[in-house]
């Protein structure tokens, strides 16, 4: 392929996936050094993408627009390639009413015609399959063990998969964000002055994609308070709008500051590089942490670290063997022994090993 001069890169729509994404466009980058590259993503990501290496330039997607006017906007800027991360139909007719000649994504129903290149999937690629009540209870009835997958079938893989469709390299890299010294400090002055000398440690007890993600919060309080015995350590409770009673209702068992809707997403990432380590959901904040450098600790039920889990070394990761996880359901349809199985000793374990 001709090394085009300007790359437009249709960027996902979610916090995590975004930042599962970043592997595959350093390899962009790494394949295309000369091009100038511009992310198209959601306004509400668009702070994600500061001093990343891999961008040159951001544009935030109006939710609202019709394609056709989003595509009379892109084409002003005269891109020669586009890359369209998402799967949706949507994504491809903005490419194609931008008028942009080559127009990259992965095969889909609706929208190959809109493609000048439509990537067949990937082998081994796999599914998040949603599995029914009945599905559940006919499997915890069978026993067994907790369904897993091979390390190549995780997320990043896919975003990878599309770009060595350009000539990239397809081997894996860790995700990585960036932010500058001097934002980490202008957070810590903003929002956490009074920690001083003590080691800061997050605290994430939200998910937005539902309950059945969620740790129990007064297990969450128990090891965060075993935590603090042991380590002298200011804990930041961390959240979205939706978690700001959750979080109010953890920070006051443990003394700590509640920041749960208060942060910009920028002042977010600057308080994860402050910490030593998050403890958290499975969720958006845990991908931008991990991506960061910060060791996530995660109890996991309802979904699959393997598919959608933090990579690198220094993250652990905690599971209860149970046959029906992952099941990918918002709320659990029986006890929820996926997470209940998870003890509190065994996160306050894991937290001490993440910070040695």
């Amino acid at each position: 392929m001709n090394h085009p001069a300007r790359i437009l890169v249709r960027g996902v729509n979610w916090l995590g996936d975004a930042v599962m994404t970043t592997p595959a466009l350093l390899r962009l980058r790494e394949h295309f050094p000369a091009a100038h590259i511009t992310i198209f993503t959601p306004d509400k990501l668009k702070d994600l993408w500061g001093h990343h290496p891999a961008i040159n330039q951001t544009l935030a997607v109006e939710g609202n627009a019709k394609a056709w006017v989003t595509g009379r906007v892109l084409r002003t800027q005269k891109f020669d390639l586009a890359l369209v991360l998402p799967n949706s139909p949507r994504s491809a007719l903005e490419v194609f009413f931008a008028g942009i000649p080559q127009r990259i994504g992965l095969a889909r129903p609706w929208r190959n015609f809109f493609l000048t290149r439509a990537v067949a999937p990937r082998p081994g690629a796999v599914k998040m399959q949603k599995r029914t009540a009945a599905d559940i209870k006919r499997l915890i009835a069978v026993g067994g063990s907790r369904t897993s997958y091979p390390a190549s079938a995780h997320q990043s893989q896919e975003y990878l998969h599309l770009v060595a469709a350009l000539g990239a390299n397809p081997e894996p890299l860790l995700p990585q964000l960036v932010v500058k010294p001097e934002e980490v400090e202008a957070a810590k002055k903003k929002f956490c002055p009074e920690t001083g000398s003590s080691p800061v440690f997050g605290l994430n007890p939200g998910a937005e994609y539902g309950p059945a993600k969620r740790w129990p919060a007064e297990r969450f309080i128990a090891a965060a308070k075993e935590i603090q015995q042991q380590t002298g350590c200011a804990w930041l409770i961390f959240g979205g709008r939706g978690d700001v009673e959750l979080a109010e209702r953890i920070a006051g068992e443990i003394g700590s500051a509640n920041l749960a809707g208060k942060t910009s997403l920028r002042e977010l990432m600057a308080l994860f590089k402050l910490c030593r380590v998050l403890l958290t959901n499975d969720t958006g904040p845990m991908h931008v942490a991990a991506a960061l450098g910060t060791p996530v600790v995660v109890p996991f039920g309802s979904t699959s670290p393997e598919l959608t889990g933090p990579v690198g070394a220094n993250h652990q990761i905690i599971k209860a063997d149970v046959p029906c996880s992952p099941c990918f359901l918002r709320e659990c349809p029986i006890d929820f022994r996926c997470m209940n199985g998870i003890g509190t000793r065994q996160v306050v374990a894991a937290v001490l090993q993440a910070v040695r």
